[in-house]
């Protein structure tokens, strides 16, 4: 399925915005990203397996804070990455 990379996690797709990658959950789905990109997981899922607060994860345009949510293969994963700075 279309997995949408935000900017700041470009670096680990060859600076691609948007990536296949496959999976039953979202969290199949982010290992497989893994496989793809390597490293690319540990910027989005901290070590407690649960979505980093500055991430947003949408599927078909709905936000998902769930690591078991079920996929489809024609589903649409967005990522997005909250900025910060001071």
């Amino acid at each position: 399925m279309k997995v949408l990379i935000p900017t700041p996690l470009r670096s680990y797709t060859r600076q691609r915005a948007e990536v296949e990658a496959e999976g039953a959950a979202l969290d199949a789905l982010l290992l497989d990203l893994d496989r793809r990109h390597p490293g690319i997981r540990f910027r989005m899922i901290d070590e407690q397996d649960r979505i980093r607060r500055h991430i947003r994860i949408f599927v078909n345009g709905k936000q998902v804070r769930e690591l078991a949510h079920a996929l489809k293969a024609k589903d649409r994963v967005q990522i997005i990455q909250a900025l910060s700075g001071g």
